[in-house]
Formats: structure tokens, sequence, C-alpha cells
């Protein structure tokens, strides 16, 4: 009983860093939600194993591992349009529109270029333990990071021209 109470309270204390993880690499709140609650669930299983070490770090590889996987696997469900149907928000919403704009611009990196771009420089974790997380090199964090950063400045400035034609 006491690890179950202890699960709950590490599901409330994590449940929003959980979340904004999951929206950083999906770039849906609908979808992160759902690979949150996948990731716990996992999570559930081993909890007497990890309780007492760091479940925070294993919780977040859970996250990631299980975001790479999904986007490996064919999924014919929803499908992207080019344009949205509404009509562009007003100049009150300029903070919406910057938010979208990157979320646009970070749908042009690969998944694991977006996960060490959140993990590096949202989550704040140093490059030993973002590799430590995604199994890989440190220099292929800092590869990836670097690549992926040239991609979304070239992809904002392209953004910011078009809009100010």
């Amino acid at each position: 009983m006491q690890n179950q109470e202890g699960f709950d309270e590490f599901v409330r204390a994590r449940w929003p860093a959980t979340v904004r993880l999951a929206t950083a690499l999906t770039l849906d709140h609908g979808h992160a939600e759902d690979l949150a609650q996948e990731a716990l669930a996992k999570l559930w299983f081993h909890w007497t194993k990890v309780f007492d070490e760091n479940p925070e770090a294993y919780l977040r590889r859970i996250v990631l591992t299980t975001f790479l996987s999904r986007r490996r696997r064919r999924w014919w469900g929803e499908h992207a349009t080019a344009e949205l149907p509404e009509l562009p928000a007003t100049a009150q919403t300029s903070q919406v529109d910057d938010r979208e704009s990157l979320r646009q611009a970070l749908r042009t990196v690969s998944p694991k270029q977006r996960a060490v771009i959140f993990l590096r420089y949202a989550e704040d974790l140093p490059e030993q333990e973002v590799a430590e997380l995604l199994g890989c090199s440190v220099g292929t964090v800092k590869s990836h990071a670097s690549r992926g950063l040239a991609v979304l400045r070239t992809t904002l400035a392209t953004q910011t021209q078009e809009v100010h034609r």
C-alpha cells in the first residue's frame, strides 16, 4: 500500500512536467496527455523497482522511448492539412501566433532532434543526461542539437519573411 500512495503522490507532482515534455515532443496537447498517461501506466509496472532510485529520470526515459517508437509505426488516423480552416487571429493574439510558429518550425526537425532541443534548452538537462536518456553519445546529442537549431533558425527566418511580405 505504501508503494501505491507513493506512486499517486509522484503522479500528482510530476503530471504537469510530464505533459509539458510530451507536448514538446508531440506538438499536440491531446496526444501529449495520451503519451503521458501511457508512460505513467508503464511506470506503474516497474514502480517497486524504481521508487527508491530516480523515478523522474525513469519516467522521462519512458516518455521518450514511447514517443520515438510511436513515430516509427505507421498510423492511418488523423492527417494534418497545410492550412487551417479558420481565418488568422488578430494582432492581440501575437503570443499564440509566436507559439504556433515555433510549433510549426519544430515539425521540420526530426523527432530525436526535437527531443534533444527540448531536453537541453527547455528542461535544461546537461548533455550527458540527455545522451543517457536517448541511449546515444554526447557527440550525437551535440550534433542533433546543432543541426536541429540550424533548421529551426532557417525555418523561423523564412516564416518571418513570409509574414512581412
